[in-house]
């Protein structure tokens, strides 16, 4: 199968451990990449975007980070459109603790560090009110953080295996979608601490999952190499499935353009593939070699491997 190169990409002066690029109105194009002891803060311009129709990239601010990063997140509430500017950032740390970032972009950067995981944390979401954080790790838990209260810890939800992913929806403002590794998929409600609707994937180990920005029925999971997705209005079963990785899925995302696109990365070669749900073959194939995240920016993928970011602009229709 042909290679498909990547349409733009940014060169760093060190191995990328992961990446954020902002979705949140006041900070769109915003893009934190974590390096091995710092996070650079940048601007991204895609040619539609920039009046000399190129590919720009400016950084924006360097804040050190004192361990390796495993998942970064940023804040709803980020803004470059007040004075001062206001960048808010949640990093995961290899010391098994949270590091809240934030920072004027200027000279006034405070850290605040989240301690509750006894392992590895494997992904943090906030609420897009801005009022909590979570995260879920490899220590069988979800810790939701009172972000209006110094982030104390409001409640922990107890897993069956490692917490994978967890993710919020703009539109179910009470509900938090955590997917644990051994496939089970739960959607709580952050305001009675309960379960609210539980799925399973067919096959495990289940390394991610995603719930669909554009269509809050749709959620997604990357299991064993295969691609499982469902409509939560009928959760027993999912509605569509494709094997994507044989050698196993490392990471998916859903495009907020369209619930039927997807990207996801794995094995073999650490490779990148944006697929529909209706089509037999992919739209984009990239081998990485070296993984360093994934997330959609507009109409374009990201992925990162080894010291560059690279975006493909992607048809979503």
């Amino acid at each position: 199968m042909e290679h498909s190169a990547p349409s733009h990409f940014i060169n760093f002066n060190d191995q990328i451990s992961c990446f954020d690029l902002s979705s949140h109105d006041w900070s769109q194009n915003l893009c934190c990449v974590a390096l091995s002891n710092r996070i650079i803060v940048g601007l991204i311009r895609l040619p539609e975007e920039s009046h000399s129709d190129s590919f720009e990239w400016q950084v924006l601010k360097e804040i050190h980070h004192e361990t390796r990063c495993h998942a970064l997140a940023i804040a709803p509430e980020t803004s470059l459109s007040i004075v001062p500017k206001n960048v808010v950032i949640a990093a995961a740390g290899g010391d098994f603790n949270i590091r809240i970032l934030q920072s004027d972009l200027e000279d006034n950067t405070s850290v605040r560090i989240l301690s509750g995981h006894t392992n590895y944390i494997n992904s943090i979401a906030w609420d897009y009110e801005g009022e909590f954080l979570a995260s879920v790790g490899d220590d069988y838990s979800c810790i939701l953080w009172d972000c209006r209260n110094g982030f104390e810890i409001v409640t922990r939800f107890f897993l069956t295996a490692a917490g994978m992913s967890v993710k919020c929806h703009p539109e179910e403002k009470d509900k938090l979608l955590v997917a644990a590794k051994n496939g089970i998929i739960s959607l709580y409600s952050m305001k009675s601490d309960q379960v609210v609707l539980t799925i399973e994937a067919p096959k495990f180990p289940l390394m991610s999952a995603d719930w669909s920005t554009k269509n809050r029925h749709c959620a997604v999971a990357l299991a064993a190499g295969e691609l499982f997705v469902w409509d939560l209005r009928k959760p027993s079963r999912p509605v569509n499935t494709k094997q994507l990785h044989e050698d196993g899925g490392l990471t998916v995302k859903v495009s907020p353009a369209n619930e039927n696109l997807t990207a996801s990365i794995g094995r073999p070669d650490l490779t990148l593939k944006v697929i529909h749900a209706k089509a037999q073959l992919p739209q984009i194939t990239a081998p990485l070699k070296l993984f360093g995240g994934l997330c959609w920016l507009n109409r374009h993928v990201a992925a990162a491997y080894d010291r560059k970011l690279c975006l493909w602009n992607v048809l979503t229709k």
